[in-house]
């Protein structure tokens, strides 16, 4: 079955916080996703098979130039078969649009394959505090 990626589309808050908990290995919570997204981000890509969602990514922004992608996440199934990049991809696309010309990530070390290989991304210096 073909996937359908939609930008800013609805979603059930309990299908991505189950989506969550598998792609981040957590217990699922009870986030209100939709209305956190609404207020505060760019937009969001959501994946879908059959119309269940399979992959998701927010795009947060600094209200400028600067957009960054949060939760890039795929189910365990749909994993490895290009999910993942399309979801950055159209990302990609829409902050474009926005008039956004940067886009930021950061990432865990085992993700560098993905994110530089399969998304296009290139090494930058970066900082970190974990608060």
């Amino acid at each position: 079955m073909a996937i359908i990626y939609e930008w800013r589309a609805d979603f059930d808050n309990a299908s991505l916080n189950a989506l969550h908990a598998e792609g981040f290995d957590g217990p699922p919570s009870e986030t209100d996703w939709l209305s956190r997204v609404r207020r505060h981000s760019l937009g969001w890509v959501c994946a879908r098979e059959d119309g269940n969602l399979t992959g998701f990514v927010n795009v947060a922004w600094d209200g400028g130039v600067h957009a960054f992608l949060l939760d890039t996440v795929v189910t365990a199934a749909g994993r490895r078969s290009g999910i993942g990049a399309e979801l950055v991809a159209e990302a990609a696309r829409q902050a474009r649009t926005a008039g956004c010309t940067w886009l930021h990530v950061d990432f865990e070390d085992h993700l560098r394959p993905f994110y530089f290989d399969a998304c296009g991304f290139t090494p930058t210096t970066a900082g970190l505090i974990a608060l």
